[in-house]
C-alpha cells in the first residue's frame, strides 16, 4: 500500500499545478494519515509506541531506548533518522528525512507487529507535525530531549517551532492508550513547561542535577544515578543526559535500572553521532551530525585537551541562516584549524553559505569546497593525539544540490577511505 501511494503521489505532482497542491496540502496530509492507518489496521493500537523528539539527541536517545528495551526482554522495532530496525533486522534510512510520509510509519509498524514486536521507538520531528505524520500513532510515551533554536524559517520563528513540539505532547495527551507517559528535560524552560500538560498520566522530568560522579573522556561517559553505576562507550558528557532520558523512559515501562546499565555498557556504535572512524591512525577521527551552535559546542567539548582540526559547513541551504556566523565563531574559538566546506546547499549558492560562516570568525579559515578534499586535507594535517572532527552530515546519504540533484555521500565512508590511504603511505 505504501509503495502504491508513493507512486501515485509522484505522478500527481507532475500534472497538478503547485498552487492547487498548496491549497489542499493540509487536508490531503490529514486524510492520507487516516487512510493509511485504516489500511494497515491501526497497528499502533496493539504496540507500545514511544516517540522521541527534541532539537538534539533524538537519534541517540532512540537507539538507547531500543537497546534497553531489548535487554529487558521486549521485542522491539526502531524507526529513526539513522535506520529502520526490527530486532536484529536493520537497514539504513536513505530517505534524508526522519519520519517519512504517505503511511510509511503505519507500514513499518504493521511489519513490526507481524514480526512479533510489542514495542516500537519512533523518532518524531517538528516537520512531521506540519504534515500530520504524527497522527494515528497511538502514542504510549513521548520523550522530549531538549528544545533549542532550529528550523525557525520553516515554523515562522522560535515560538512556532516550540508549538510544533507541543503538538506532539498534546497528541500523546489525546492518545487512546491508558498510560500516557511524558519524559522531558527539566533544564530547558520550554520542555520543562510540557510536564504540566493535561491528559498525560505520568510526567517525568530529567535533569543534570540528578547525576553523581559524572565523568567523561574521548571514549566514555560514566555516572551514578539512583544508586546504579552507568558506563557508556560513547564520548561526550551530553550523552549522559541522553542516557538519563532513556533510562527513565524504560523504567516507566518496567525495565530495571540494572538492565539499563547492562544495555548501555554494551551500546553499539550510534552511526553518525560522535562516531569514531578507526583505520590504525594515531589520532582521533570523528563523524558527527552536529548542525546547530549548541550541538557543535557539545561535540567540541567532548574532546578537551586535544588540538582540534574541524571540518564544517552549514546544514541546509535556504534555512536557518542565523546560525552560520555563530557556528563559525564557535569553531574559530575552539579549533586549532578550521576548514569550511560544502554541505547541503540545495538551491543556495554554496560559496555564500561558507562566507556567512566565515563572517563569524576572527581568523581566516581554510575554504575547500570539495567535501572529500576538505576531509583529506584535515586528516593529512593531523598530528599524533589530535582530534579531526567532521560535523554536519552524520549519516546523511546525499549532498543536496541545486535543482533537486542528490549526490550519494557518506562522511564515514569517505573518512575511512582517506584514512586507509593515509595510513598505507606511512
Amino acid at each position: 500500500m505504501y509503495e502504491t501511494i508513493e507512486s501515485l503521489v509522484r505522478f500527481l505532482k507532475k500534472i497538478v499545478p503547485e498552487p492547487v497542491v498548496g491549497a489542499f496540502r493540509k487536508p490531503y496530509h490529514a486524510a492520507l494519515a487516516l487512510l493509511m492507518a485504516v489500511s494497515y489496521g491501526f497497528p499502533a493500537r496493539r504496540l507500545t509506541v514511544i516517540g522521541v523528539t527534541g532539537t538534539k539527541g533524538k537519534s541517540t536517545v532512540a537507539e538507547m531506548i531500543f537497546a534497553i528495551l531489548r535487554a529487558g526482554g521486549k521485542k522491539t522495532a526502531l524507526l529513526s533518522t539513522i535506520r529502520f530496525a526490527i530486532e536484529d533486522d536493520s537497514e539504513p534510512n536513505r530517505y534524508k528525512m526522519t519520519l517519512q510520509g504517505r503511511g510509511f510509519a503505519q507500514a513499518f509498524m504493521r511489519k513490526a507487529l507481524d514480526a512479533g514486536c510489542t514495542h516500537v521507538v519512533i523518532e518524531l520531528t517538528s516537520e512531521s507535525v506540519l504534515q500530520y505524520r504524527h497522527l494515528f500513532l497511538s502514542l504510549d510515551a513521548v520523550v522530549v530531549t531538549n528544545i533549542q533554536k532550529e528550523h525557525l524559517e520553516r515554523h515562522g520563528g522560535f515560538e512556532g517551532y516550540v508549538a510544533a513540539k507541543r503538538a506532539l505532547v498534546e497528541t500523546l495527551a489525546r492518545s487512546p492508550k491508558d498510560e500516557r507517559v511524558l519524559v522531558a528535560n527539566e533544564d530547558v524552560p520550554e520542555s520543562a513547561a510540557f510536564l504540566k500538560t493535561r491528559g498525560v498520566t505520568s510526567a517525568i522530568g530529567f535533569s543534570a542535577h540528578e547525576f553523581e560522579n559524572l565523568s567523561s573522556d574521548d571514549r566514555h561517559v560514566e555516572f551514578d544515578f539512583a544508586g546504579t553505576h552507568f558506563s557508556l562507550p560513547i564520548a561526550g558528557a551530553f550523552n549522559a543526559m541522553n542516557a538519563l532520558a532513556a533510562i527513565k523512559t524504560c523504567e516507566a515501562f518496567g525495565i530495571a535500572r540494572a538492565a539499563a546499565a547492562r544495555a548501555l555498557s554494551a551500546l553499539p556504535t550510534v552511526r553518525g553521532r560522535v562516531e569514531r572512524i578507526e583505520a590504525g591512525q594515531d589520532f582521533i577521527a570523528v563523524v558527527d551530525y552536529a548542525h546547530t551552535p549548541d550541538s557543535l559546542s557539545a561535540l567540541y567539548g567532548a574532546f578537551p585537551g586535544k588540538r582540534k582540526i574541524c571540518v564544517l559547513g552549514s546544514t541546509g541551504g535556504g534555512r536557518d541562516a542565523w546560525k552560520r556566523p555563530e557556528m563559525g565563531r564557535i569553531a574559530d574559538e575552539t579549533c586549532g584549524t578550521v576548514i569550511l566546506t560544502n554541505e547541503d546547499p540545495y538551491d543556495e549558492d554554496p560559496g555564500a553559505i561558507v562566507s556567512a560562516i566565515a563572517a563569524g570568525m576572527k581568523r581566516e579559515p581554510q575554504v575547500i569546497m570539495d567535501r572529500r578534499e576538505a576531509i583529506r586535507a584535515a586528516l593529512r594535517a593531523a598530528r599524533p593525539g589530535d582530534a579531526v572532527l567532521i560535523s554536519g552530515k552524520g549519516t546523511d546519504p546525499y549532498i543536496m544540490e541545486a535543482g533537486g540533484k542528490k549526490t550519494p555521500w557518506s562522511d564515514a565512508q569517505v573518512v575511512r577511505e582517506e584514512l586507509e590511504r593515509l595510513v598505507s603511505k606511512v
